[in-house]
């Protein structure tokens, strides 16, 4: 079969925040070749930049914790950041003697030691291998023999994990902070604190051995939902190009992010998500402020560092829907302002009215307490990782008080490689248009029935990507870099896609793995599916199964816990955990799921029929989620297998009692 295929790259960026309509077959041919160059060779020569140009400017930040109360955030300036990384590159030269190229892995929290151990590496051109802080020591070990990595920066409370992986090749071993027991060392490794390092690096000064644009900047392991992860080679240029490309988009269709500007760091920087905008923050002169690494806590920092530009995952999102949700339903005043407000905010932004102009009196009366939320100063939210459902991204719209849009790439496209432009409502729910660093093709899917070509209507078809943000490949994994870059370069992303004609700008709207055929023939795409489930009130989490074995879908939910049981009081006793157990508490869900899918005109093979309703939020300590909080599905199927196969024989049951009838 030949394949049919579209090819739309991105049209010139307006000096305006209104942006031209442009036809399917328009073509730029600067977008396909990089029109945005990067002002600097390597990354480590931004940062020198940026140390020259804002020596005493805010650069990294933590918060002090005494005696279990935690102050103020404060801050390394970029002379010191500088100074330090100096030092801790010179360090690994000297006691591992590591040669321009080798790799260097980087196990813990996001934190300053985290940055300067990163900032270290690039100016010695030193690869780094960023390790997930929530691997086990089976990944470890794979990542650090795969990777062949020399030296390590570990945070001290991972070093009992870290140190039971056997490293083949391992030389050093660095920890930062503070911890009870201190393991010893396998043969061979040489253990050193943080502050030892430095010292180490301070009587041994190296000169730097900087990169060049096209030398390895970082392997970075996919978190990956199925088998071994993946060890993506992503050069110094790419991530330049990328954050080059966003800091124009910003200043052609928003404003400008300057020095002034302040990021909380809470996303994990071993995900290329988080780790290309505090590149670009550090090449603009902005301060870093990082979490203390409590979901718990999240508030509180956010509170006391009051960033000015906020991103996230759409987990991250729900979450703060599904609390403030909470509070709005519980009196009927709130709920009957919040709706009113809401309502009459939508009509203003999609009527064309900015986030600031759209109801300032709503946003003083109604949305304040929302918008304090997040610090108050939060000028943009961009949202990325996986698509974000559209009444969440209404709600942030109004709650928020700014600009709320979506951006989407990959790890193996350096993140960054759309953004849909702030307070136009035609692309709400999209993802914009390529940056112009990005070509983009849309590919048909036949047995999805996605056509990339039709007759009318838009194209839709799996997203292909090229461009100078594209990785290199697959570390020492050439024949799976092959399966997903074809002869002309483009990389099959895996996800499809809808291409709106009018606008020229890309809609995620499914997963061509993540589509499965019951046993009636019906073909069912879990992740549309899921995104209509979600709607229902009172649930937090859920995962939805079928197979080809079986006519009908089922359902793992998390319910919240505060509103499931509101509603059982006076039906139903005990406490969540029992609550949940009970076939009461599972009809009033899956009744409120139907009615939801019934909403979003589900058809019937598409609705659940059976659900199981867990107390414990699906996590990454049983391997549930990645730590951008996507669904792991064969983990999820394996952990709950006992259970999808009970619901499946209780419904056979029923059926067989109906028959029988």
């Amino acid at each position: 079969m030949v394949k049919q295929s579209l090819v739309i790259t991105a049209p010139p960026r307006p000096q305006s925040s209104s942006l031209p309509s442009a036809s399917a077959t328009y073509r730029n041919s600067s977008a396909a070749s990089g029109m945005t160059t990067p002002a600097f060779d390597s990354l480590y020569h931004m940062f020198r930049a940026s140390v020259s140009k804002f020596p005493q400017n805010k650069c990294l930040g933590y918060r002090p914790t005494i005696n279990g109360v935690s102050g103020d955030y404060a801050w390394l300036t970029y002379s010191e950041v500088g100074d330090r990384s100096e030092k801790i590159a010179s360090a690994m030269k000297k006691a591992a003697n590591l040669a321009k190229g080798d790799r260097v892995g980087v196990y813990g929290p996001n934190c300053p030691q985290w940055m300067i151990a990163m900032q270290a590496c690039n100016r010695m051109g030193y690869p780094c291998v960023p390790l997930y802080d929530t691997l086990g020591a089976n990944a470890i070990e794979y990542i650090m023999n795969h990777a062949d990595v020399k030296a390590a920066v570990v945070a001290a409370d991972k070093l009992k994990v870290f140190l039971s992986a056997k490293s083949n090749n391992l030389k050093v071993v660095v920890y930062w902070g503070e911890a009870k027991d201190i393991p010893a060392a396998p043969a061979g490794v040489t253990l050193y604190s943080w502050d030892d390092f430095m010292q180490l690096g301070s009587a041994n000064p190296v000169d730097a051995d900087p990169p060049s644009g096209t030398d390895l900047c970082t392997v970075m392991y996919t978190s990956g939902t199925t088998g071994d992860p993946k060890g993506v080679m992503i050069k110094h240029e790419s991530v330049l190009v990328t954050t080059a490309a966003v800091e124009q988009n910003m200043k052609d269709v928003w404003e400008p992010m300057t020095s002034e500007d302040c990021f909380l760091s809470y996303l994990p920087l071993a995900h290329i998500f988080d780790r290309v905008v505090e590149e670009m923050f550090l090449g603009m002169g902005g301060s870093i402020g990082y979490w203390r690494g409590d979901i718990k806590l999240m508030l509180e920092d956010i509170a006391a560092l009051r960033p000015t530009m906020f991103i996230g995952v759409p987990r991250v999102f729900e979450r703060i829907y599904s609390r403030a949700m909470e509070k709005v339903n519980a009196s009927f005043v709130k709920k009957f302002l919040f709706n009113w407000a809401t309502s009459t905010k939508l009509k203003a932004l999609n009527s064309g009215k900015s986030a600031a102009a759209a109801t300032p009196l709503f946003d003083k009366i109604v949305f304040a307490t929302s918008k304090k939320a997040l610090g108050g100063r939060v000028r943009v939210i961009i949202s990325g990782a996986a698509p974000l459902s559209r009444h969440i991204e209404d709600f942030l719209r109004c709650a928020m008080c700014c600009p709320v849009v979506q951006g989407y790439g990959l790890t193996e496209s350096t993140a960054a490689s759309f953004i849909a432009p702030p307070d136009q409502s035609e692309y709400v729910g999209s993802v914009g248009m390529p940056m112009t660093t990005i070509e983009l093709k849309v590919e048909s899917v036949p047995d999805m029935n996605y056509d990339a070509c039709p007759a009318n209507g838009n194209p839709k078809g799996e997203v292909c990507i090229r461009g100078t943000p594209l990785f290199q490949g697959y570390f020492k994994q050439e024949e799976m870099t092959a399966e997903v870059v074809d002869a002309d370069g483009f990389f099959h992303t895996g996800d499809v896609g809808e291409i709106d004609l009018k606008n020229n700008t890309l809609k995620i709207i499914d997963r061509k793995k993540n589509i499965f055929k019951l046993s009636q023939g019906e073909y069912v795409a879990v992740e549309k599916v899921e995104e209509i489930f979600s709607k229902t009130p009172g649930i937090d989490m859920l995962w939805v199964y079928g197979n080809s074995f079986e006519a009908t879908l089922v359902c793992v939910v998390v319910p919240n816990e505060d509103a499931l049981m509101s509603w059982a009081k006076g039906k139903v006793s005990g406490d969540f955990k029992t609550v949940c157990a009970s076939d009461e508490a599972r009809k009033y869900v899956l009744g409120n799921m139907t009615a939801a899918g019934k909403e979003g005109k589900l058809k019937g093979f598409e609705m659940v029929k059976h659900v199981l309703l867990e107390p414990v939020p699906f996590d990454m300590d049983r391997d549930m989620l990645t730590p951008t909080f996507k669904k792991k599905r064969p983990q999820l199927l394996k952990y709950y297998q006992k259970e999808i196969d009970a619901m499946y024989v209780e419904l056979k049951k029923k059926e067989a009692a109906r028959n029988q009838a």
